[in-house]
């Protein structure tokens, strides 16, 4: 039997790089801060960005993140500039890279 060439793909599809997780937390740590700030809910922000409100409770948690689509409605939802919101994800990407102990780094 043979086997696709991408079939050992899917054996990785649930794994996330170390740097990957970083971002995920930026983005979800980025979108509540200002969710928070705007003092608006999660269903009212889902509402806004035409998403439902358990995948905003998901992306909050860090358990799931955008498409760069869906990241476009939330930064409208948010009332914010998608360049604004990349810088700020960047920073904390950076910051919690800079800041986490990764087994194997160096210091």
């Amino acid at each position: 039997m043979q086997v696709h060439k991408c079939a050992h793909l899917a054996t990785f599809r649930g794994m996330r790089k170390t740097q990957d997780e970083a971002v995920v937390r930026a983005v979800a740590a980025e979108i509540k801060a200002r969710r928070t700030q705007l003092n608006i809910s999660q269903e009212e922000l889902a509402h806004r960005a035409d998403v439902h409100r358990s995948f905003v409770a998901r992306l909050e948690l860090g358990q799931t993140q955008p498409s760069i689509a869906v990241l476009f409605r939330l930064a409208d939802a948010l009332s914010a500039d998608i360049a604004d919101i990349t810088a700020s994800i960047a920073k904390r990407a950076d910051t919690e890279k800079r800041t986490s102990n990764t087994p194997g780094k160096r210091g």
